[in-house]
């Protein structure tokens, strides 16, 4: 700013001079009067990288924190809309939230290793991580001319060492808690990009969720993370989470499903081996007659030396009695291992324990392949059931046996952890190159050996190129591969498979909090001073097993006493998707730009063959050509428009179907040339040489005041409640649109000499500057250097984002002249608003409040009102509106 500017009086460029030299402001100490697109564009180059400055957030004593977080994105060279959206979101509340005083940490990092990447790297002939850090690179740039602020200085990027050698940590912790193992499992196998698949990977058509091929199922030695083991608090968990997870909380509590059964390891004497069965009434376990395999069990078809004699046994279509054996791990009777007629049992599970005093299927079994197990539930003369021939648990009810038994199960390290049959413990080995490395070690002598924690991170090796070729890429790199043993010393191998990218992301909001520590994944103290995370902003297709994840990790570390709470994250908010409109051809799927289609009939057709062309909204892609290029939009309207648009088009949670003809950009654009024209109205009302009086007010403009002054606390009270309880920042939009409605039909008069126009204005200023800070913070200067101002309250000298939140006075809490108003739509009742009582029988005043409040934005925004209704006896209003 040049000096002086503060001391300048405001004056207003002639026409022919905006054509020479036109500036705003800011820079020269002139206001212009129309905010057109060269002022905008000024005014956002301007401030642009004043209001993205990061805040640094060291842990300051005395001020409450607030940890806004948004999921982090995968570093694909290009932002789109829904980047837009999520993080537009997280910045305008982040904003909110340092007005308000608190401590704000809101983070950007990158989930930057995945089989995207690698595919990329293999179709240019480059290295992933050149491909990477490039798109990295070109975001950052793209997220920082958005105006965004984050706290760069926390930033973390997965793919490097000093992020994933904390990953490898908490693996190696994991599997000394015994929640990591290596087993022969039957997987998902991608042929196109030669890689394991979760489950969550292939859609219900059995493709690829990358690759778009049929999935195939193969036998593999794989990586797991006992997440299982968790499920039960989980679950319970989820019952002490505040409002606004609901819709979330019941996808979680199907995803677990209900925790009534347990795992329980078997030893399988013949070789060693152990077979983990799944029981449905643990309790009963003492009286197990068999344990059951499908016909599809890795025993059957992998690498186990009891295939061949359990494929001998095999009599398709009935249960099939093998000589083999299972200990159990409680009882220590050797029971038989049956191979099930059925092809499939309940959920995921292809082992279970047979019981049949608790299971009439299981009896049905037992008896027909001759065993005979000991009785272990006896029901007594009150109902009551009781546990027999059961060891140290005979004589509980089932119920105490139930706990105890698990209890014990899982203090000896035989499972007994509460779960259901649908939920899977989790696979985490790729076959890929891309991701960080298992930390592991297979010695010929010693077995898998972890690799010791001062010898990490497990680094990836350097290649040149990669090929599309089958197998891990690790496997063909013999400098890397080999090692030595770190138990014996001798000749061992590396572990080939890297982790899946959600380990990556399963973490990663703690180690924001001490993003530099180079001595632990983070440090305790900082943790728990951040932590939960206070709101948690992310798509919906996260919002299950993403979410899954990160719970299990945050539960673990709590058991590892590596922080203080079990549940990391506070409030959830799930945005929806930006979708753009659709075109492709009925016959062949095929999408079509839209310069190749024909709108000129009734039905929209194909240009070249005349063929009709279905018209769909769906979620922005370049392979559907219904894309949108952020820069595109700025470029033309303005990061504040953008902004503006994105938060104002639906609620957060709600899909927007992008179509720049909606009133949506035009009525934002109007409403800031309305907040500027407003503060020009001010500055021509104190620029003159009558100095502010508000005795000068007439008994009429006292009133008018009095209406300012309410719909001013109206509004801070609703937008208040919209940043911290809701997060509905369309109608907090609405409501602001709202006050500047009520401020634009004020006098010149009044303007002049009223003080609670000068208080709602700078108030209006400061609740938007969170939403368009650029245009807020050029509207704060301007009304700063005024002179004469009747308002002493706000901290002039500094800028509006250094300003504090406007309070609701405390008289206006106490009046006694409001009124509730019923609301009726189509004659059915909606909910209630509150209206001044002087307003109350005014049928255009009472509309008005209900269209700007929550009520009217959720359900009357966007609906054609034919007649409104206002009741001259009662306090109800009625709109009649088009289905």
């Amino acid at each position: 700013m040049p000096p002086g500017v503060g001391t300048l009086r405001f004056t207003y460029q002639r026409p022919w001079v905006a054509l020479l030299s036109r500036s705003i402001y800011s820079q020269n100490g002139s206001w212009e009067r129309e905010y057109g697109p060269r002022t905008r564009e000024q005014v956002e180059d301007w401030w642009r990288p004043r209001v993205s400055a990061p805040e640094p957030t060291g842990e300051a004593k005395g001020r409450p924190k607030f940890y806004v977080l948004s999921m982090f994105p995968y570093p694909s060279g290009q932002l789109h809309l829904g980047h837009v959206r999520v993080y537009t979101l997280s910045d305008s509340i982040a904003r909110f939230q340092r007005l308000r005083g608190r401590r704000v940490l809101h983070p950007m990092g990158w989930d930057a290793f995945g089989l995207p990447a690698e595919n990329a790297a293999i179709e240019r002939g480059l290295r992933p991580e050149d491909w990477t850090s490039s798109n990295i690179q070109g975001m950052r740039r793209q997220l920082e001319a958005l105006g965004l602020r984050f706290c760069w200085e926390r930033e973390v990027t997965t793919c490097q060492p000093d992020y994933y050698r904390w990953t490898q940590l908490l693996f190696l912790r994991l599997y000394r808690a015994g929640l990591a193992y290596r087993r022969e499992e039957l997987v998902n196998w991608d042929p196109v990009d030669q890689t394991v698949l979760a489950d969550e990977q292939v859609d219900e058509r059995g493709r690829s969720w990358r690759s778009g091929a049929l999935v195939e199922r193969r036998y593999l030695r794989q990586w797991f993370l006992r997440t299982t083991v968790y499920a039960q608090a989980m679950l319970d968990a989820l019952q002490h989470l505040p409002a606004g997870w609901d819709g979330v909380k019941a996808m979680q509590a199907n995803w677990i499903g209900e925790c009534t059964g347990c795992h329980f390891h078997f030893t399988l004497p013949a070789t060693g081996e152990t077979l983990t069965a799944y029981a449905f009434s643990p309790e009963a376990i003492f009286g197990a007659s068999h344990v059951s395999i499908l016909p599809s069990h890795r025993l059957l078809h992998g690498e186990s030396p009891l295939r061949h004699v359990l494929q001998n046994s095999l009599i398709p279509g009935q249960d099939s009695l093998t000589t083999v054996t299972a200990v159990c791990p409680l009882s220590g009777r050797h029971i038989p291992l049956v191979i099930s007629a059925k092809p499939e049992f309940e959920g995921y599970l292809d082992t279970k324990v047979c019981t049949p005093c608790t299971s009439a299927e299981d009896a049905v079994a037992a008896g027909r392949l001759g065993i005979s197990p000991p009785k272990v539930i006896e029901k007594l003369d009150d109902g009551t059931e009781r546990l027999t021939n059961s060891g140290q648990f005979s004589g509980m009810t089932r119920l105490e046996a139930l706990e105890a038994i698990t209890r014990h199960a899982q203090s000896s390290g035989a499972g007994g952890h509460l779960t259901s049959p649908k939920l899977r413990d989790w696979l985490i080995s790729r076959q890929r190159y891309w991701g960080t490395p298992i930390p592991i070690v297979h010695c010929s002598s010693c077995g898998a050996v972890p690799v010791p924690e001062e010898d990490l991170p497990v680094t990836l090796p350097h290649m040149k190129a990669l090929t599309g070729k089958g197998g891990s890429p690790l496997a063909s790199v013999p400098g890397w591969l080999t090692c030595s043993c770190p138990q014996c010393k001798g000749p061992a191998q590396r572990e080939t498979d890297t982790m899946d990218t959600f380990v990556d992301s399963a973490w990663y909001y703690y180690r924001y909090t001490d993003p530099h520590n180079t001595q632990r994944p983070f440090d305790k103290a900082l943790a728990d001073y951040w932590m939960p995370v206070d709101l948690y902003i992310g798509g919906k297709e996260h919002a299950v097993m993403h979410l899954y994840y990160a719970r299990f990790f945050s539960h673990f570390c709590c058991d590892q006493n590596m922080v203080k709470h079990k549940e990391p994250f506070q409030k959830l908010l799930v945005q929806g998707l930006i979708k753009g409109q659709t075109f492709k051809l009925a016959s062949t799927g095929q999408y079509l730009k839209r310069d190749e289609i024909d709108f000129s009939g009734s039905h929209p057709v194909h240009a070249h063959t005349g063929e009709s062309v279905q018209v769909t909204w769906e979620k922005m892609s370049k392979s559907k050509h219904n894309g949108v290029e952020p820069e595109i939009l700025v470029k033309k309207y303005g990061i504040d428009t953008v902004r503006l648009y994105i938060l104002f088009a639906a609620p957060p949670d709600q899909d927007i179907l992008y179509d720049i003809k909606s009133d949506a950009i035009s009525g934002v654009l109007r409403w800031q040339a309305r907040l500027w024209s407003l503060v020009t109205k001010l500055i021509d009302a104190r620029s003159s040489s009558t100095k502010p009086n508000p005795r000068q007010l007439s008994i009429n403009e006292k009133h008018e005041a009095k209406k300012i002054w309410v719909n001013k606390n109206q509004t801070i009270v609703h937008v208040t409640e919209h940043f911290t309880e809701d997060f509905l920042l369309n109608a907090a939009i609405s409501r602001l649109m709202g006050l500047s409605n009520v401020l634009s039909q004020a006098s010149p008069h009044l303007v002049l000499h009223s003080q609670e126009f000068e208080d709602a204005l700078a108030a209006l200023c400061v609740m938007t500057a969170p939403l368009i800070p650029h245009l807020s913070s050029e509207l704060w200067k301007g009304m700063a250097h005024i002179e004469n101002k009747l308002c002493h309250h706000y901290e002039w000298s500094l800028d509006v984002l250094s300003q504090s939140w406007p309070h609701v006075d405390p008289k206006y809490l106490e009046q006694p002249d409001m009124v509730e108003v019923s609301v009726l739509i189509n004659n059915k009742a909606f909910g209630k608003i509150t209206v001044p009582n002087n307003m109350s029988k005014n049928t255009e005043k009472v509309t008005e409040l209900v269209l700007q409040s929550d009520l009217g934005v959720k359900y009357l925004q966007g609906h054609t009102i034919k007649k409104t209704f206002l009741s001259p006896r009662t306090a109800l209003i009625n709109f009649l509106v088009e289905n």
